[in-house]
């Protein structure tokens, strides 16, 4: 079955004008557009076009909960609670969204029942798991670059930028060295990035020696500085990284999250780039469109560059600090212009489906390319430019630029005839 479904965009500060109209082909509303959920996650279901097409339920949580197994098939219908596992979106940052990283399944079961034990209302500000679930994701690049911080650098790195740092301050008019020996001296030691991310956390954010805001109000300072000395055609190792710190100061004065982008991986992915952020992983999107992919959960361990709830004792307990390469995820061909996008776990796969007028073979009865799909679990397709014919095992649908369809896995191998790009979430 193809059900078509819809959503309006959700309006957060960081959010595009511009960004997720222009994709889908709609007139802009005015307001800031950062994010269109396609799912059946509680805080915004996908609203069904045509509700008699399903009983009459008016979201595609409403049908999930009424019918299961006809909606989810009978695997994912088989649990006490029957849901959908992932939640796809369109996401669209004009500007930077907080450092954050999410726990594993293990971690969410035990914090989701410790909070209910003491009775802290789920939609409490000072809640850190709303559901017992975990949040891994992948981003998948639409613009020319999104921008992003990922992972924490390998310390070779971290020394070099602080060595920059020291040069800069060397160079200025009142050079103010102890600022950057406090940071120093917090990054020595066997947990030292551990050790590093809960001072500047504490102290920045409360329990305040005045260290940690003298410490970004330097590394501010030395950025600008940075800046007027790249004018003058001084060469730098470390660009954008000082950019970014500018960036950050801009959208959050004070906040210890600019010092802390320094110990990250910073990311330009390129249009077609894909980052996979597994549990424990720090990151924050800066700016950019893509399409996000991620299992259904809320719970969100934040560590900066945000006015809401920090618990640094649990965003302790759930980052990994362990440093490691941008974490790109590499598609699987699975066959002509169908890239799949495999993480290791079991909440969801992306598919990406393109095709151009040019690539419809000469065996082609039809001179309309072909892209083909099996799915093995249920499935939400958007198409984002372009239009197809999409026919399974027992039905059909049009999708043309800016629609959406959920399908029933009993569709079986989905055949994409048209030219455009279609992304597609579903279950491995």
């Amino acid at each position: 079955m193809f059900v078509g479904i819809t959503n309006s965009p959700r309006h957060y500060a960081w959010g595009s004008t511009t960004a997720i109209a222009g994709l889908l082909g709609y007139d802009p509303s005015g307001t800031a557009e950062a994010e269109l959920w396609l799912g059946a996650h509680p805080g915004s279901p996908s609203v069904i076009i045509d509700p008699e097409q399903v009983g009459g339920h008016h979201t595609l949580l409403d049908w999930i909960h009424a019918a299961p197994e006809e909606a989810l098939g009978a695997a994912l219908a088989a649990p006490a609670a029957p849901r959908l596992p992932y939640l796809l979106k369109i996401l669209a940052a004009a500007g930077p969204l907080s450092l954050q990283a999410h726990p594993t399944a293990e971690r969410a079961r035990i914090g989701f029942g410790l909070e209910n034990a003491a009775g802290i209302p789920q939609d409490a500000a000072d809640r850190n798991y709303r559901d017992p679930f975990h949040k891994p994701e992948v981003i998948f690049a639409l613009s020319d670059t999104f921008e992003a911080l990922c992972g924490f650098r390998e310390p070779p790195e971290i020394r070099g930028i602080l060595g920059e740092l020291r040069a800069l301050d060397v160079a200025s008019d009142d050079p103010q060295p102890g600022a950057l020996d406090a940071l120093e001296r917090h990054l020595l030691g066997d947990d030292a990035l551990r050790d590093c991310v809960d001072w500047l956390l504490r102290d920045g954010r409360g329990g305040d020696s005045g260290e940690v805001a003298w410490l970004v109000e330097r590394v501010v300072a030395l950025a600008v500085s940075a800046a007027d000395l790249a004018e003058s055609g001084a060469i730098l190792d470390y660009p954008l990284e000082l950019a970014t710190v500018r960036d950050l100061a801009r959208a959050y004065p004070g906040d210890p999250g600019i010092v802390i982008s320094l110990l990250t991986n910073r990311v330009s992915l390129k249009r077609g780039e894909v980052l996979y952020l597994p549990a424990g992983n720090i990151h924050a999107y800066l700016s950019g469109l893509g399409v996000e992919l991620m299992a259904a959960s809320d719970n969100v361990l934040r560590g900066g560059l945000s006015p809401k709830h920090i618990d640094v004792d649990e965003l302790l307990e759930v980052l990994d600090f362990t440093p490691l390469p941008v974490p790109y995820l590499p598609p699987v061909l699975s066959s002509p212009g169908v890239s799949e996008y495999r993480p290791d776990v079991d909440d969801f796969v992306l598919v990406h489906i393109a095709a151009e007028a040019a690539d419809a073979g000469a065996g082609s009865r039809t001179g309309v390319p072909m892209r083909q799909f099996t799915l093995t679990g249920p499935a939400i397709a958007i198409c984002t430019a372009g239009g197809f014919l999409v026919a399974g095992a027992g039905a059909s649908v049009a999708l043309k630029r800016g629609e959406s369809v959920y399908i029933t896995p009993d569709e079986g191998t989905l055949t994409f005839a048209g030219v455009g790009e279609v992304f597609l979430a579903t279950t491995p």
